[in-house]
């Protein structure tokens, strides 16, 4: 199995929890296949646990992905890293999967100059914003993270704090209020995919915003994203 190619043009490809169309999503194991690849950056999502540490993770708690079930952000950072998930059938197995932490993501992205697509799952503090920054900056790759959340006040944060930063707000909706509140605040917009239109898109570079959309898998629908002249599509598959 192996990722499937597509006319991209001078559109960026990001890979979506790593290589999750192959890869365990969020694992080191997808982050580095899509290391090994063409893609423009690598996508994680990032919790903050109970003791305090970050850690990538999508879902508010394990289940889907671990068998046993515990709630991320009520749960002590060794017992997630611990935990042993199941690979893309369900079943356990493989030792090499378990949660990333924040710091060996960035490293993966650094070593295989990707940028880092890094979304701030639920409402942080400004603080945890702070510290999150603090660890990719250790690693003086800080320059290469666009952060992305649903959050927009997260967002806000991170612009207070580093005014030049790249974020992208996500989002499942278009409305035509959204262009004037990305520009106001300096965000870039990252939306679901079939949200767009060729309009919409032009609208947004119009104003300088550029745009991302998640999470499209289909060929034929993203190379009309391609078309439409969007800046980047983000993908379980598609390279």
């Amino acid at each position: 199995m192996n990722t499937i190619k597509i006319q991209n043009g001078k559109t960026k490809m990001v890979a979506h929890r790593g290589v999750s169309g192959i890869e365990k999503e969020n694992t080191n194991a997808a982050f580095i296949a899509a290391g090994n690849r063409s893609y423009f950056g690598i996508e994680t999502d990032v919790h903050k646990t109970l003791d305090g540490k970050f850690i990538c993770f999508h879902d508010d708690d394990t289940a889907r992905v671990a068998i046993d079930n515990m709630v991320v952000e009520q749960t002590t950072f060794d017992t997630l890293r611990s935990l042993q998930l199941t690979d893309r059938n369900g079943e356990r197995g493989r030792i090499d999967l378990h949660m990333p932490t924040l710091a060996e993501y960035i490293d993966t992205c650094k070593r295989y100059e990707k940028k880092a697509v890094l979304e701030l799952k639920n409402e942080f503090e400004k603080e945890d914003i702070a510290e999150i920054c603090e660890i990719i900056k250790e690693a003086d790759y800080l320059q290469e993270v666009i952060f992305i959340s649903f959050c927009f006040d997260n967002l806000v944060y991170v612009k207070e704090l580093y005014p030049e930063q790249t974020v992208q707000f996500l989002t499942n909706m278009y409305t035509d209020h959204l262009p004037v509140a990305l520009q106001e605040n300096g965000f870039d917009l990252d939306i679901e995919y079939r949200q767009l239109t060729k309009e919409n898109i032009e609208r947004m570079h119009s104003m300088n915003i550029e745009v991302n959309c998640w999470t499209c898998d289909d060929p034929a629908y993203a190379e009309k994203l391609v078309g439409w002249g969007i800046d980047y599509i983000t993908s379980n598959i598609l390279e």
